[in-house]
């Protein structure tokens, strides 16, 4: 029995541990607030994650391109779409604990 227990409590410290892990905070990745760029952005991936960076080059090759830039706590970030080299949108998200995204309203 004692057993059955322990191996219980291991389950569950492996699985904060790689929850964790798995939601460590933006700002170990991206510098708060430096702007990154994107070839696209999906806030409903859980948890996010940035996908492949583009150097300036890239960006203005691509037709649609995203800034991410964390602010300096490293709980919010804003995205910035861009049409051809233009702002078109502009939205707030809260970085939550378990990595996930929530759109500010």
């Amino acid at each position: 029995m004692k057993l059955g227990v322990a191996r219980v409590i291991a389950v569950f410290c492996l699985a904060a541990t790689s929850l964790a892990a798995s939601a460590a905070p933006l700002a170990e990745k991206l510098a708060p607030g430096t702007p990154y760029y994107f070839d696209s952005f999906n806030a409903g991936k859980q948890p996010w994650e940035h996908g492949q960076h583009l150097n300036l080059e890239e960006v203005f090759k691509n037709y649609q391109y995203y800034e991410i830039v964390l602010d300096q706590n490293g709980r919010e970030m804003t995205v910035n779409q861009f049409i051809r080299g233009n702002k078109t949108g502009s939205e707030k998200y809260l970085i939550l604990p378990d990595g996930s995204l929530r759109k500010k309203m």
